[in-house]
């Protein structure tokens, strides 16, 4: 890994229920999210289904990570994705199991989410 290219996270002691809260009332950035809880390893930022312009993608990201709730690295030339689970979790239990099966929940109804 290239450190040079890795984004600053915050460490998991500074993370706030606030910043949470506001980076998962977006509805594509609870689908990322819950996207990257399913998902074996970490994702690429292409390998989402997203219903936004990559560059809007691209923010979406990066108000996830400034929350603290995901990790961005690069492999190659690839941005690569990873839920920050069991940091968050130690810091808010229970928060992202809540969060997803909400979101899953909203999907599966067509509710607006």
């Amino acid at each position: 890994m290239d450190s040079d290219r890795i984004p600053q996270h915050p460490d998991v002691r500074t993370i706030t229920l606030q910043r949470v809260l506001e980076a998962l009332a977006d509805p594509v950035r609870r689908s990322i999210v819950t996207q990257l809880w399913d998902a074996p390893e970490d994702l690429r930022c292409g390998a989402f289904d997203l219903p936004v312009s990559n560059s809007t993608a691209t923010h979406h990201f990066r108000v996830l990570r400034e929350a603290g709730l995901i990790r961005q690295y690069y492999v190659g030339t690839s941005r690569m994705n990873a839920l920050r689970r069991d940091e968050v979790g130690e810091v808010f239990p229970g928060l992202l199991d809540a969060v997803v099966a909400a979101d899953r929940r909203s999907s599966r109804a067509g509710a607006p989410t």
